[in-house]
Order: structure tokens, then sequence, then C-alpha cells
């Protein structure tokens, strides 16, 4: 007989850990007595970090006692206290691989669902100490599970656990939690999984993703289900690139048109991707990295590279001053997930300054294989002066059956002409969108300064767009993703201490060059001592949500992801450099 031994809640309070203050609710106490469920929570419990855990899907975490005796055994531990592992509900039964998605089971007078495992995350390697425990608890098929609250009521310790129906597919926990995070994604699972209807949308998403992927080709594809996952690069590293022209766009835009130096064909790229240039600036010191998308039509013959030049800005103005036509430059293979989508969709291209770079390869790609489809080009600029392709984008929307255009300048010139050279004074706003025709339903593609992204994906949001069908290109570093850990914003440097003696690590996005020091236990951790942005949950392999571009070099990782990441990615919270690497961060 199933039955609830311990009833654990617990409020977030916040704990130091390497450093840094975490925001947990992770420890929980046993209640004595009855304990009142609601829809979202138990009396007297809370989640640090809400967008990871608890909300309708999750409101009770269960785990079981034969779990704990699993662990006392694997880790040789006999300290374990009722609540150890986060859990809202410790059990006798319910194990993992008989328990399916969708179950239903009544204690005292509530009526509870199951809807997934549980999600990966480093805080219970806190809570346990032992900073595996997130894969660990994956690797074993011992996750746990969340319920979902169909009836409040109130339970207590000693409850009996009825079962009262069963789930549809008859998909277990640990079956679920292993399609997703460890290599060997059936698609007939996955198709089952993808019909049952508790399971929440983000586990559904996730495995939608895993199915469009396709079987896998003998090589890491990785996992689309938790990361975005990019094509894998033509070549590894830099390769030498002849600049054949230079031309001028805009007062303070130019672009290189660059060929392979041996006269070969280029890999074609996708439209939208970009690459990073190696620029040895300075002898003897490390070299500059900077990225940059390419801005025509992808093909075998040449790339174009798209620069503003900046005030202050080393690359730009090296590029500027000391590149010629005829110059070689250092230049990696096209990378990036920024890139078209098939489907049936309208198409809005949207973008402002510079990054019109990415979407007018887009436009390229659109034109060239004769869209029918609405394509939508909206952009805004300073005035004529600082508008870049001008003339270029509306020879290509000339080229489309369906092809719109709504220009905006936010300072216009003398002699700009309204209706001419622009269509409105002022800056894109969604507000405007409904006046001129722009549709909900299509696949929105944004570039441009960081503040244009923020309000334009907000207000897209906010005027009903899927959020699936907004795909941002950020120029620069992406936020953090800490979960748990106030943000702070610091410019990424040098840390602090004397330098290590191990082979170069080079952070692209943030212009930083440094070596390795064997004091870190992962490429994440020197990150973090950079102040460099990074993006991580599990911090032990399972999660994937530090996969990084990695543009060079190559890594050895301990403890190994439970499923690799994408070719030419790297997991940075369990890698380390085994020569000079670049990543993309």
């Amino acid at each position: 007989m199933a039955r609830l031994l311990s009833v654990n809640v617990g409020l977030p309070r916040d704990i130091e850990w390497k450093g840094r203050t975490v925001h947990t609710g992770i420890w929980k106490n046993p209640v004595r007595g009855r304990c009142r469920v609601s829809r979202l929570n138990l009396d007297g419990d809370g989640q640090g970090d809400l967008a990871g855990h608890g909300g309708e899907h999750r409101a009770v975490l269960v785990y079981q006692i034969d779990s704990y005796r699993y662990w006392e055994r694997q880790l040789g531990r006999k300290d374990f206290v009722f609540g150890q592992f986060g859990e809202n509900f410790t059990v006798e039964g319910l194990p993992d691989d008989e328990v399916c998605i969708g179950d239903r089971y009544r204690i005292g007078s509530a009526l509870f669902e199951v809807t997934q495992p549980r999600v990966t995350c480093y805080r219970v390697g806190i809570r346990m100490d032992e900073p595996r425990m997130a894969a660990l608890l994956v690797e074993h098929h011992r996750p746990g599970l969340y319920f979902r609250v169909l009836e409040v009521g109130d339970v207590a310790a000693g409850d009996e656990i009825v079962k009262v129906s069963y789930g549809p597919e008859h998909m277990s926990v640990a079956e679920a939690d292993a399609l997703l995070y460890l290599s060997g994604h059936s698609r007939t699972q996955l198709e089952r999984a993808l019909r049952i209807p508790a399971l929440p949308a983000g586990w559904r998403n996730s495995f939608q993703a895993l199915l469009q992927q396709g079987p896998s080709e003998g090589q890491a594809k990785g996992n689309p289900g938790l990361a975005v996952v990019s094509p894998p690069p033509a070549w590894t590293g830099f390769r030498p690139m002849r600049v054949s022209r230079i031309e001028r766009e805009s007062n303070s835009v130019f672009s290189l048109v660059l060929v392979l130096a041996d006269g070969r064909p280029l890999a074609a790229a996708l439209p939208g991707q970009f690459v990073v240039l190696r620029l040895h600036v300075q002898s003897g010191a490390p070299p500059v990295l900077r990225s940059y998308s390419l801005s025509d039509l992808p093909g075998t013959g040449h790339y174009r590279v798209t620069i503003k030049q900046e005030e202050k800005g080393l690359g730009s103005t090296y590029l500027r001053t000391r590149i010629k036509p005829g110059s070689n430059v250092e230049v990696s293979a096209p990378r990036g997930s920024f890139t078209l989508r098939s489907g049936s969709e309208p198409v809005v291209l949207l973008s402002a300054g510079v990054g019109v770079t990415p979407v007018l390869a887009m436009l390229h790609a659109l034109a060239a294989g004769k869209s029918s489809h609405p394509v939508w080009w909206l952009y805004g600029a300073r005035n004529r002066e600082e508008h870049p392709f001008r003339d270029e984008s509306r020879a290509l929307l000339q080229q489309l059956k369906h092809g719109h255009s709504y220009v905006q300048y936010s300072k216009p010139g003398p002699a700009d002409r309204r209706g001419v050279d622009f269509d409105a004074a002022g800056h894109l706003a969604v507000s405007a969108f409904d006046e001129i025709g722009v549709p909900r339903e299509g696949q929105f593609y944004l570039c441009g300064p960081a503040a244009f992204l923020r309000e334009l994906s907000a207000g897209l949001a906010a005027w009903g767009v899927a959020a699936d069908h907004i795909h941002t290109e950020i120029f620069g570093t992406p936020d953090s993703i800490t979960p748990g850990m106030k943000a702070e914003t610091h410019s990424p440097h040098l840390p602090a201490g004397p330098a290590g003696f191990g082979p170069q690590v080079s952070f692209a996005r943030s212009g930083l060059t440094l070596p390795w020091d064997a004091k870190y236990q992962s490429l994440l951790e020197l990150a973090e001592a950079c102040d460099v942005p990074v993006r991580w949950s599990c911090r032990t392999g399972v999660c994937h949500t530090c996969e990084t571009a990695l543009i060079a070099g190559e890594v050895d990782y301990e403890p190994e992801p439970l499923d690799p990441p994408a070719k030419g990615d790297a997991l940075i919270c369990c890698s380390r450099p085994r020569g000079e690497v670049v990543l993309d961060l």
C-alpha cells in the first residue's frame, strides 16, 4: 500500500554559495498534523525561482523513501532527514519507473495528477552537498515527480495514497525523464509522450522539437528539446580569407567581401548566420575577436560581412584603417541559430541600424527563392545618410509577389523625403502595426540594439504574437540566466589574482582572452570569475542551458554530459579546455 510518510514545507531563504547569494526554497521541514493543499502550493511552502519551479503543474514535489535508501547506499550517507531532496511529499511506494504521467491519486481529501519528472536544478546539489546530484538523479532514473492539484484539500503523514485512474500511454516518470535528458530519443516514445494531455506545455514543446529533428546520423546532433541546435560548422577554428573588395553602405557602415585565399568554393551559410573574424591588431598581444553577420545571399562564391564604424571600436577601426582589398583576415565558419524557419506563415523582418545585416540575408534568400508568402520589411534608421542597403533592399522587395516595406527615420534630415526615402518619423513601435497591416500570425525576426530588441519583443508578446514566433539576434553579449541569483551587470574583465599558465581561452563576444587557470573546475567558473554573461541551470551537463558555440578548439568533460551537445558546441558547465579555445560568449 502506498502511503504518505511526511509532508514537508519551507519558505525561500538566502544562502551563501561560492561567494554569491542564492535565493532558494530547497530546504523543507516536516509538518505536524494536517496541511492544506491549494492549487499552487502547500500552506507554509514556497519556491525561490518560479521560472523553474512551482506553478500549477509543479505544485507538489514527490520523492520516495525507497530512493532515500538507494542514495544512502550509493553515497555512503546516513544523515538523511525528511525533505532531504527538497520534496513536499516523502512517500512509501510510487516508484518513478512505475508511476506514469497522467496517473491520478487521492491523498487525504485532495486529488492529484502526475504531470512531469523533477526539473534538473543545481540547488538539489547544494542541499545534498553533492554537486553532481542533478545529473545523478537523471542518470540513475530516480528523478522524483510533480503533482498537479485537481481538488484542493488536507493531507497528513500517514494518509493512504489511493490510485484513482491511469494516465494514457502508460509512460512512466523515469521513461519521460530519460526521453528528454538522455541520448536515444525514440520516435515512437516521443509520439506517445505527445499524446498525454497531463504533460505540461514546456515538456510537450521539447518533445516536439526532438520529433522534428529526425533520426540521428551517427554524430552529435544535439538536443533541440533542451537547447537551440545549429547546423554543425563547416570547419573548426579559423581559415585565411582574402578581402576582394570593400563597399561603403552608409556614412558609418561598410562591408568586406571575402573569398578563400586559394580560390576554392566556400561552404554555403544559412541566411541570418554570422562569422567571427580573428584580427591581429597589435603584435605580441592576443588577437581581437569580432562577430559579424553575413549580409547577402548565402552562396559558395564569397561572404559579405558588414561593419559599423564605432567611435572607439578597436575591431571596426582596425578593419577600416588597415584592411585593404587584397588583405587577408582569419575567418570562422558560419555559425548561429538565427535563421529562417520553414513554414507557410508571413515573414516579418524587423531591424534597426546595423541590425539590418542578418535580416537582409534573409530577404536575399526569400527573393532568390521567389517566396509566395507575404514578406514585411520593417526598418528604423536615423536618416537617409545612416540608412545602409537602401536601394538593395528595395530592389529585393520588388522581386517578391507580396513584399511590403515600412521605414522610419528617427531624425530625418532636411533633404529626406517622406514617402520616398522613409514612411514616417520616429521609432518603430508595435502600436503602429495594426494600422500598417502587419500580420500577427507572422514569424518575426528581430535584430538591432538591445533596447530595440527588449521593447519590440515585449510589444509583440503583448500584441498577441506567440513566443515561438519571435526570433531575435543579439549583437554583443546576451542576458545571463543564473537561476536563484540576483542579476549583476559588470563589464567583462580579467579575474583577480595572478594569471594562470594554461592554454588561451577567448570569450569572443566579450572581447576577452586570458590563460586558463587549473583552479577553476570548468569554463563556466572561469567565465563567472571574469563577469562574462553566462547561462546555466544544472551545472552538471544535464539541462544544456549553458550550451555554447565552440568557435575554435576542443574541450574535455568532467563529468561527461548525459546527452552530448551539438557538433561544434560545448557544455561549459562541465568542460575544460584541451588547448586554445574560442567560445561564443
